[in-house]
């Protein structure tokens, strides 16, 4: 697909993030634009933004709710994207919305990691499954997955656990991978693309602990808070004396320097993958530090998961953040 001019285009996790992006760069386009996500606020900006850049004559965007890891909130976001849009038929599907969480098997609420698991993962499958119907139905069609770095390298570190999003990431890159082979036998007519990106300056960090704590309010709760401290404890922080306003503000910290101190913006990497896709690329890696993890690991595998492993991929490909005070679980 080399032109999105007079396609129709779902995306998910269209809020904030790499999904906003991905929005604002198809409706410049002429692409339509149907995009769900959970926080009508944030979509809202996301249409504000897009018609600051200018909408092309013929295209629209829209916004609706829906938690896609909810199979019958997907259907309902299907249903009314085809009425808002008077389509029969979807050429784009970008499976985006993701959060983080569940990092332990044994030390995080079990329905922490399944949320994870669910909204990473599920929201996939669920959206492949929701939407094929409507891609077998169009001249041409393309499904985007998006996967991450921890597709094929599943940690944060060696002081981290990252369980539940890694695992979903793993499969959904398996997955995206199985289907190379099932449209081409099934449906040759539609491609597909897993996209792994490294670090890229979005707002999961904010976002994600939103969503597990079922809130808007950028207020911690208590209970967010004991855990916090928690997490800096396990961290080796002494997190006892601080209080909660400083715990609050150590939290907001890490969320600004996830998204500013990124080595690429969202917006950058939008463009990344609309350009694989353009390319009829299945493989999308998005960023230096992507490109170099990918070689690391697959170079010295049995390795991947020792301290100095990290230690020379962290300075290979200019990862700073110090994760472990912000992981989840």
């Amino acid at each position: 697909m080399k032109d999105f001019a007079g396609k129709f285009a779902v995306v998910t996790g269209g809020g904030t993030g790499m999904g906003r992006e991905l929005a604002r760069q198809l409706i410049a386009e002429g692409c339509s634009v149907a995009m769900c996500d959970v926080s009508m606020k944030n979509m809202e900006r996301t249409i504000a933004l897009a018609q600051a850049d200018g909408v092309p004559q013929g295209a629209r965007i829209t916004a609706h709710l829906a938690d896609v890891s909810d199979e019958a909130q997907l259907i309902a976001f299907r249903d009314a994207a085809l009425a808002a849009h008077d389509m029969d038929r979807l050429h784009l599907l970008f499976n985006n919305a993701g959060i983080g969480g569940g990092g332990s098997m044994i030390n995080t609420d079990r329905a922490e990691w399944e949320l994870t698991f669910n909204v990473c993962w599920g929201g996939v499958y669920l959206g492949v499954r929701t939407f094929l119907p409507l891609m077998q139905a169009a001249d041409e069609a393309h499904i985007i997955n998006t996967s991450s770095v921890n597709g094929f390298w599943a940690s944060l570190g060696p002081h981290v656990s990252h369980t539940a999003y890694a695992a979903a990431k793993f499969a959904v890159k398996g997955f995206t991978e199985a289907l190379v082979t099932d449209l081409r036998l099934t449906a040759p007519h539609i491609k597909c693309s897993v996209v792994m990106p490294g670090h890229i300056g979005t707002e999961i960090v904010a976002n994600s602990r939103k969503v597990i704590a079922g809130t808007d309010d950028d207020a911690m709760s208590a209970d967010e808070l004991a855990r916090a401290r928690t997490r800096m404890a396990a961290a080796g922080i002494d997190a006892a004396a601080i209080p909660d306003a400083g715990i609050q503000a150590l939290v907001a910290e890490q969320a600004r320097r996830f998204h500013d101190d990124a080595p690429m913006s969202a917006a950058e990497a939008a463009k990344v993958i609309l350009d694989g896709v353009k390319a009829d690329r299945w493989r999308i890696l998005v960023g230096e530090d992507a490109h170099a993890l990918d070689s690391m690991v697959r170079a010295d595998p049995e390795q991947a998961y020792e301290a100095g492993f990290y230690q020379r991929m962290a300075t290979e490909a200019g990862w700073r953040l110090n994760v472990a005070a912000a992981s989840e679980g």
